[in-house]
């Protein structure tokens, strides 16, 4: 295996053009369990922790960009009151070393179905931002996904940053595991109102093949709930919300869970999170 360690991102965008195959790596707690358990072995590997635009986040036309190497514990500290959906879902990332070496950019690499970062990313809408030597193109994180562990991202580019609006109300993210920490999801939930449009974002994760919206649900409810003088949903309201949601769910049964349970747990956390983000208004 050929390890590539370059000092600048042209640098690495240029190795990454010359060795299309090669794996990134970041925090590597996704990557370093596939080559410790041998169940991929690429032919070169990319170290990227040398990179210092990476690890920078700042303000790009009204949203926040954030580099792919800004760790969990980062967005916890440092962007939580801004991203709280996104900052509750890190919170439940593995255990405080992997908080401190894990990040969002590499959920994204992976794009597995079940990764923490991605329910939060489609409820707000974020962009992935793409580079090669070809030149940056943004993507919206509901167009990144394409299938199990595959995502739109060329294999001459590298994930950048992602590009999400500070949030505009109250944010949720629940997950069930089958412990209370460092376990991978049966299925989770996000959701985040977004006050200033009079909108409900949703997303689902480890409940499909890839990362998804309930759709069908934010429309109903935004038309249902008392944007202007914030009355509580009605039981009816949230129950409705918590069938749209695990209707739009595409679960399989698996060691971790069957797919009719996955479907029973996102009408309940849809419903509770959508009563927990209006209380909080």
């Amino acid at each position: 295996m050929e390890f590539l360690q370059p000092s600048t991102w042209p640098e690495a965008l240029a190795m990454k053009a010359a060795h299309p195959e090669a794996m990134p790596i970041h925090g590597g707690t996704d990557v370093m369990v596939e080559l410790n358990l041998d169940r991929h072995r690429p032919q070169a590997v990319i170290d990227l922790t040398r990179i210092p635009e990476l690890k920078d986040w700042g303000e790009d036309g009204g949203l926040l960009r954030v580099g792919a190497g800004v760790t969990y514990t980062r967005l916890i500290d440092e962007l939580g009151p801004r991203l709280p959906g996104l900052a509750m879902a890190s919170r439940t990332v593995g255990s405080p070393q992997i908080r401190n070496r894990g990040t969002v950019g590499g959920n994204l690499g992976s794009a597995s179905p079940a990764g923490d970062a991605h329910p939060p990313l489609l409820a707000s809408d974020a962009i992935v931002e793409l580079a090669s030597t070809s030149g940056l193109r943004r993507i919206p994180a509901r167009e990144f996904y394409v299938g199990p562990k595959r995502s739109s991202a060329r294999k001459d580019e590298l994930i950048a940053a992602f590009l999400i609006a500070p949030a505009r109300g109250p944010q949720q993210f629940s997950k069930v595991g089958t412990r209370n920490a460092m376990v991978i999801a049966v299925c989770s939930f996000s959701l985040a109102l977004h006050l200033d449009r009079r909108r409900v974002g949703t997303g689902i994760g480890s409940a499909g093949p890839t990362p998804l919206r309930a759709e069908e649900a934010e429309d109903f409810i935004a038309g249902e709930v008392d944007w202007e003088g914030r009355r509580s949903p009605s039981e009816a309201t949230l129950k409705r919300f918590g069938e749209l949601v695990a209707a739009a769910a595409k679960p399989i049964d698996d060691i971790r869970g069957t797919a009719n349970y996955r479907r029973h747990a996102l009408s309940v956390m849809a419903r509770r999170s959508l009563a927990w983000a209006w209380a909080a208004l």
